[in-house]
């Protein structure tokens, strides 16, 4: 046997080609012995791993050819051979039976990935999430709604169980054992939405929520395919209370209202807490909706709302909701009220709610993106009563205003009130004719000049930090019997001199109607309104003590105008009434000084929310607060403002009015409010202030602070 021969007879009995040697091919010579490589370190390793893998191989062999097998005979060999004609066309019980597997297989996994890729979006729909705002009166009635959509969140604790019962039984009596779907139902909605047919009903409670909250309306496979997998995967990772209060929360329910909570006001005028069973079937009815059910759009409608409602009742007993015997109680249709939901801001109610609001937003510390969300429910210090009665004694007065007859003299009259507590709380303004027909909150306007009614803080400053007539001296204390000049046009002094104004002229005080007082103490210059005396009071006391004293009670800085001699006459300062209201009632109150509020408290879908409110701080000494309370008592029984006495015996009161007579106040305590009033003439296009002379057909020396007066006495003769 030759080397080739010996060669082939390796590759055999190894089962691989035995090496060969190349160097003398390539050199063209016989490969010697002696001329051979070496083998490298580690091959005789290699080989052997080798020859153990072949040998697994070997061993795999046979199940790779039952494999192979099994894979012809499933595999489609198509058309079918050995048939002839149409026969050859139709598949084998074996094909029929790969295809369906393969399908399955598919559609699983595509499921299975869907559901895996397929998240619960962080965001729910705008209208799920947005809610209106409800602002309460202080005796807790409601007041004003505000916000896009009429919704408020309600805890599912504060739901009745029978009225979730209700629920349950009218759409999904298997919810708390269902996975969030029912197969029949979608089974149906799918074969709806593939033919185009009627939409049919079976979605759970859950797809329910999934569908008002996540997605859209449309009637897509693609939506709902996509409302399936979500709510599966809700009902995997959410309680099924939650769901069920989200649900209830955000469901539309007619008449505007989105939620169990809106619906029960609209439909009953009561909280959702307070409805029986009877009246949550009916509200459970609209569920399917309200636009067939709501009584109030028709006959049939009223038809097809009591025999749902009877439906349901039936459906509890038999859901174990509702016993026989209670159902038994139920066989009257609990007639809903009017098709209107009360509280829409406007008129008076629409100046009490941006109140409010301001003050809810910056005291709550509540970002104003975060309370036009909504879901805020505001508790006021507004009294229905009182606000009703300003209301009234203002429009009383405005009877006589008549700006066609009168252009001259009435046109652009205005009037702003307000009434404060004792302890600050605001309980009635009036702020404009109409909210809706002007924003402008007249009884919190700072463009109107406060007057002599600012003279009570002149005063209370004297006896608080004496005075000082000569540079160098001592300030000396004063009192309420100590005299001034009341007479018409007396100088102005500083301890230099006469006061010069700018034009180099020297100021002299005028009285009303240039009346000459004579020596008058300071307790009578408050009560007899007697201008001299204050004007030279504000420069001896310090024009920068009266305007400390003047903050500390109450009014803001920024309505306080610049320290020239008018200053103490309020000439140039212009509180608004609110503020008026609460500095009078520092001295009613013993001299500590509460901060006008307008809100109790606020709480968001039940939970109370941390609101600062104002504190009392000591403003003036408890002696100074009643000299002055003293003095203004003064005015109502013997002074400028008699008429306040009749109306209400015991009130401390000041009138107050301007040198031009473009604004007439009257402000006045009682121990249960202090309450300022102020009629004005204006235009709000130049807020220029206007000439009261002859308004509503007065003689020309009626002053303004008249009508204020008597409006006063209205109001508070209507809720003594």
């Amino acid at each position: 046997m030759d080397r080739q021969d010996s060669a082939a007879s390796e590759r055999s009995r190894n089962g691989r080609a035995a090496p060969q040697d190349t160097r003398g091919a390539a050199s063209g010579r016989r490969g010697t012995p002696g001329s051979r490589r070496r083998p490298k370190a580690g091959a005789g390793r290699l080989d052997a791993l080798a020859r153990a893998a072949a040998g697994r191989l070997a061993a795999l062999a046979p199940a790779a050819a039952v494999a192979r097998t099994q894979l012809r005979r499933l595999r489609p060999d198509y058309p079918r051979p050995g048939r002839s004609g149409w026969h050859r066309w139709i598949p084998s019980w074996r094909q029929w039976l790969g295809a369906c597997l393969y399908l399955f297989t598919g559609l699983t996994g595509f499921v299975a990935l869907a559901y895996a890729t397929t998240p619960i979006p962080d965001d729910l729909n705008s209208f799920a999430r947005q809610q209106d705002n409800v602002f309460y009166w202080a005796d807790g009635s409601t007041m004003a709604r505000t916000g896009w959509v009429s919704r408020q969140e309600m805890p599912l604790d504060k739901v009745p169980p029978k009225v979730q019962g209700a629920v349950l039984a009218a759409e999904n009596a298997s919810f708390y054992s269902d996975p969030g779907v029912s197969p029949s139902g979608v089974l149906r909605a799918l074969r709806a939405a593939v033919t185009g047919g009627e939409t049919q009903g079976g979605s759970t409670i859950t797809q329910q929520y999934v569908k008002n909250a996540y997605l859209n309306q449309d009637r897509t496979l693609s939506r709902k395919f996509t409302e399936i997998l979500l709510a599966v995967k809700l009902d995997n990772q959410t309680d099924k209370k939650q769901i069920l209060q989200d649900y209830l929360n955000t469901s539309w329910f007619g008449r505007g209202t989105y939620g169990i909570q809106r619906a029960s006001q609209a439909y009953y005028g009561k909280d959702v807490s307070q409805l029986n069973p009877s009246e949550g079937a009916f509200l459970a009815s609209l569920l399917k909706g309200a636009g067939l059910y709501d009584p109030a759009l028709g006959k049939e409608n009223h038809a097809r709302a009591v025999e749902r409602w009877s439906w349901i009742l039936d459906r509890m007993v038999d859901t174990g909701q509702l016993s026989r015997t209670e159902r038994a109680t139920y066989t009257k249709f609990p007639e809903p009220t009017g098709a209107s939901l009360p509280g829409t801001p406007g008129a008076q109610t629409g100046y009490l709610v941006d109140l409010a609001k301001a003050y809810a937003v910056k005291n709550g510390h509540i970002p104003d993106a975060e309370f036009d969300l909504g879901g805020y429910q505001i508790y006021t210090t507004f009294d229905k009563a009182r606000m009703t009665a300003l209301t009234a004694a203002v429009q009383d007065a405005q009877k006589d205003f008549d700006a066609e007859k009168r252009p001259n003299t009435d046109k652009d009259a205005k009037i702003g009130a307000a009434s404060v507590a004792p302890d600050g709380r605001l309980l009635a303004v009036y702020g404009g004719p109409d909210y809706l027909k002007q924003g402008f909150n007249e009884s919190n306007a700072t463009t109107i000049p406060a007057g002599t009614a600012f003279t009570p803080f002149v005063y209370a400053a004297a006896l608080e930090e004496g005075v000082l007539r000569t540079r160098g001296k001592p300030r000396t204390p004063v009192s309420p019997a100590t005299t001034y000049d009341g007479n018409d046009q007396v100088t102005v002094q500083t301890p230099e001199g006469p006061y010069w104004d700018r034009s180099g002229k020297v100021v002299k005080g005028r009285n009303d109607g240039g009346r000459n007082w004579g020596q008058v103490t300071l307790r009578q210059a408050v009560a007899d309104s007697v201008n001299t005396p204050m004007l030279q009071l504000g420069l001896d006391v310090g024009l920068d003590r009266v305007d400390s004293l003047a903050e500390r009670s109450g009014l803001l800085g920024s309505s306080l105008g610049p320290r020239i001699p008018t200053f103490a006459l309020g000439e140039n300062s212009t509180p608004s009434a609110i503020r008026m209201a609460g500095a009078y009632e520092t001295f009613a109150a013993g001299g500590m000084h509460t901060d006008p509020y307008s809100v109790r408290s606020v709480t968001r879908n039940g939970a109370a929310l941390p609101l600062e409110g104002p504190k009392p701080t000591r403003a003036v000494k408890a002696e100074t607060a009643r000299a002055v309370t003293d003095a203004l008592r003064s005015a109502v029984i013997e002074g400028s403002a008699k008429a306040a006495a009749k109306a209400y015996p015991g009130t401390a009161g000041k009138t107050g009015t301007t040198a031009a007579n473009t604004a007439g106040w009257f402000v006045g305590s009682t121990e249960h409010e202090s309450t300022a009033v102020v009629v004005y003439r204006m235009a709000l296009t130049d807020l220029v202030p206007l000439p009261l002379t002859g308004l509503g057909g007065d003689t020309p020396n009626t002053p303004g602070s008249d009508r204020a007066l008597h409006l006063w006495a209205d109001y508070i003769k209507a809720v003594k």
